[in-house]
């Protein structure tokens, strides 16, 4: 597989891992870490980037809550999306300091849309979440940690 190649899937995976399907960004980001054929900076960069920007999709999906909510595909259940709701209403835009939980993480960012965060302060926050879970992982399989 070519760097290119390794890269763009860590971002799908990455992305994919943050909106409606399931999928183990960390899995892949510490197998190619474990390779070390491309600089870790740039994986965590890579791996960041997809899944802040699949955030986003989950925050465009809560911003239209009413035509989608109810479809399939949607991301979180209704039980998801009401206690994430109710804990965002609570401890306000922090909350998505959270976001990059594997239970309740996407529904944190749903709810952010759906409570009309600013697209601005929801990236930054949802970036510092999402980006210092990797570099947490990788410093740790790189035995930094």
């Amino acid at each position: 597989m070519t760097p290119l190649a390794a890269l763009a899937g860590l971002f799908g995976i990455a992305f994919v891992a943050a909106t409606i399907l399931p999928a183990q960004s960390e899995a892949a980001l510490v197998a190619l870490l474990a390779a070390g054929d491309i600089a870790p900076w740039l994986l965590v960069l890579v791996a960041s980037a997809g899944n802040v920007l699949g955030a986003v999709v989950n925050w465009f999906l809560g911003r239209g809550i009413e035509r989608f909510r109810d479809r399939r595909w949607f991301p979180v259940s209704p039980r998801q999306l009401d206690r994430a709701t109710r804990w965002y209403g609570r401890w306000g835009r922090w909350s998505l300091l959270l976001s990059w939980l594997p239970i309740g993480g996407d529904a944190l960012t749903v709810a952010a849309g759906v409570l009309r965060e600013p697209l601005w302060s929801f990236v930054a926050l949802v970036t510092v979440a999402k980006a210092g879970r990797y570099i947490v992982l990788a410093a740790i399989t790189l035995g930094l940690l």
